[in-house]
């Protein structure tokens, strides 16, 4: 089937979190999966956050083809299929093979008319059709013949058996057949709290207080599956801070998709999230640490701009998705997408000296003749947030006065009393560089990486919106450090630690500290570390000027 006719291919986001799968992505991933799988009987595979039910449709496919003339096949149960009956064949891959868990109600009927052609598996096909016909506006002005034309031209698919979940191991969940969703139990609680966003939130495969006999099975284990694959909702509302100020902000959940079928030991796991795990994102140190150990991840996947992955989809910092297999590996295979060429490599997914994943493959040589030298770390010189205790919204004086000192802010330089400064007083009457704690330069290459670096003069200080470089011994030395934070080898090193618009003390980790009673240019930095051409190119190629 060409993509361009397939309805699934026109979905792309459902909100800000949820983004539904290509087909095209969705067939790459099933390719990690080893050929035999398909023609195992056996197999069951499991979409713990379905929505188009794309992962489902596509290996239904799969193993309807491979699993032709296997004969007799008994299940653990003891139910008996003819697998070289075509119809047997298909009743016996959706009712023991295929299952998911939705991510919403809506999601639920939209996976299940995807793998099973109704919204509800007890739904007879052909009296959907009619009741879908039935509520067209203009149904009573349609001749016999349309009517009959359109009823026709709806059956919907006919392999599907509309009895095949009524049987007493599926008594209360006939409607669902192998997709489950507590529609009740979401219903409930939107009702009690008088939230209706809690569905947008609510993922019952993470969700602690589920209640979902099928859904606590497949947790607890009871339901042993062998493959887990799907693209999992990326984050969720914060609900604003401790202060009780509304942000607008998110914290991830793909990483406990992630974990939570990890729990369930499946042989294969594929999974596509946000690639910002590899070096940030709020709350997943852990994570990350336990992804970048995991001797049975062969495989990733890696699009650091993902509108490559997904058309006309925004995530920052790109997405990847991974395969991890039933053994362990020493090293894995990273593919790196960019402007439709792939840069393939195998290599450790963690370098020695590194506590995240070095991103871009051509950047793993540089970062080692970096690190061999075993210099200090630049962000021994930068502070960590709020250097002088100031928040952003503290915006100081416009006018000078006795006893103030120049405060820099979002806004611009005003005036501030010196006596109020609680942190750092030392450093207020000492040359600094400052630089803006986020920057966000968008997805396509080359890139800026940070902001313009700033000379601060001793009789000053800064909110939060700065971070402060030094201080040093003059201005000169200043001036030179910024002269090196300019340079695209500097900038390239903190873009390997640096993966969404915020750039705290931690993303200048790579980059070592310079003599700087020198004037650093790029060509002396990539004299000094030994670069080729290749790994100048390539750095000239990711980082754009700054002037």
């Amino acid at each position: 089937m060409k993509e361009s006719r397939d309805i699934l291919s026109l979905f792309e986001a459902l909100n800000s979190h949820e983004i539904f799968t290509p087909p095209r992505v969705a067939r790459q991933m099933l390719d990690l999966l080893p050929q035999e799988i398909w023609s195992d009987p056996s197999i069951k595979i499991l979409d713990p956050s379905a929505k188009s039910g794309v992962f489902l449709r596509e290996s239904f496919y799969r193993l309807f083809t491979y699993l032709d003339g296997k004969g007799i096949y008994k299940t653990d149960s003891g139910e008996i299929y003819d697998l070289n009956n075509k119809q047997q064949r298909i009743n016996h891959i959706l009712k023991n093979m295929l299952f998911g868990i939705a991510t919403s109600e809506l999601t639920a009927y939209v996976s299940r008319r995807t793998l099973y052609g109704v919204m509800r598996a007890n739904s007879d096909k052909q009296l959907s059709a009619i009741e879908a016909f039935e509520q067209s506006s203009n149904f009573h002005q349609w001749t016999e013949q349309e009517k009959y034309n359109f009823i026709g031209r709806n059956k919907f698919n006919e392999y599907f058996d509309h009895n095949l979940f009524c049987t007493p191991d599926y008594e209360g969940f006939e409607e669902e057949g192998n997709i489950f969703y507590p529609n009740d139990e979401v219903k409930k609680l939107v009702m009690e709290e008088d939230d209706y966003e809690i569905e947008d939130k609510y993922f019952p495969f993470i969700e602690e207080n589920t209640k979902h006999k099928k859904i606590l099975e497949i947790r607890g284990g009871v339901m042993r599956f062998d493959v887990v694959i799907s693209n999992p909702p990326y984050q969720k509302s914060d609900g604003g801070d401790a202060d009780g100020r509304t942000r607008g902000g998110a914290v991830p959940v793909y990483n406990k998709f992630v974990e939570t079928a990890k729990s369930l030991n499946p042989k294969h796991l594929v999974m596509i999230i946000p690639s910002r795990w590899y070096s940030g994102g709020r709350g997943l140190d852990e994570f990350r640490k336990s992804m970048l150990t995991d001797k049975r991840i062969k495989e990733i996947h890696d699009f650091p701009v993902s509108t490559d992955c997904f058309p006309g989809v925004s995530v920052k910092g790109g997405v990847c998705y991974f395969y991890r297999g039933d053994a362990e590996f020493s090293e894995c295979k990273i593919t790196t997408y960019e402007d439709g060429i792939a840069s393939v490599m195998t290599r450790p997914l963690l370098e020695d000296g590194a506590d995240v994943f070095i991103r871009f493959n051509p950047s793993v040589s540089i970062y080692r003749k970096v690190t061999e030298k075993s210099e200090l770390s630049f962000a021994s010189l930068v502070s960590s947030q709020k250097p002088f205790g100031l928040r952003t919204f503290e915006q100081g004086e416009p006018s000078s006065l006795p006893g103030r000192i120049s405060l820099y802010t979002n806004k611009g330089i005003n005036y501030y009393q010196r006596s109020k400064i609680t942190s750092n007083e030392q450093c207020i009457d000492k040359h600094k560089v400052l630089i803006t704690m986020a920057y966000g330069a968008g997805e396509a290459f080359p890139h800026q990486i940070i902001n313009k670096p700033i000379y601060a003069p001793p009789g000053s200080a800064c909110t939060e919106t700065y971070l402060m470089i030094g201080p040093f011994e003059s201005k000169n030395i200043s001036e030179n450090v910024i002269s090196y934070m300019k340079t695209k080898f500097f900038r390239f090193l903190v873009l390997l630690r640096k993966s969404t618009q915020h750039a705290a003390r931690g993303v200048y980790t790579f980059v070592p500290v310079q003599d700087f009673n020198i004037h650093w240019t790029d060509e002396k930095l990539y004299e000094k570390y030994g670069l080729n051409q290749e790994e100048i190119q390539f750095i000239e190629k990711m980082i754009r000027v700054m002037e």
